[in-house]
């Protein structure tokens, strides 16, 4: 609820899934701009989120941002591999999300 409410004060359209697999579905359905995503999710994790939306017909230009406790080199490593665009780090603020929302040309 927290980050829906910073994204939606920086005008973004919100569309929140329960899992991996309904967060696939919707970008199967429409692309976003831009999805924040977390590591740990259940049915599908970020990661396979990740490789599968790259695999969609102009998955490839959907600004990811990864937002996790898995804070260790190796996950960041693996989450840039994977093709995140960013990586933010919880607990975080709505001015490091707008911060990283620009870095990858969102805002």
């Amino acid at each position: 609820m927290v980050v829906r409410k910073i994204l939606e004060e920086l005008n973004f359209n919100v569309i929140e899934a329960e899992d991996g697999k309904v967060a696939l579905d919707a970008c199967m359905q429409e692309l976003p701009d831009g999805v924040l995503l977390d590591w740990n999710m259940p049915v599908m994790d970020g990661i396979e989120f990740l490789l599968e939306l790259r695999k969609l017909p102009g998955g490839d230009k959907v600004s990811v941002v990864f937002c996790t406790t898995e804070n260790d080199l190796a996950h960041i490593q693996k989450a840039i591999q994977a093709g995140a665009d960013e990586y933010i780090m919880k607990p975080f603020d709505s001015e490091i999300i707008e911060t990283k929302f620009a870095q990858v040309g969102l805002i």
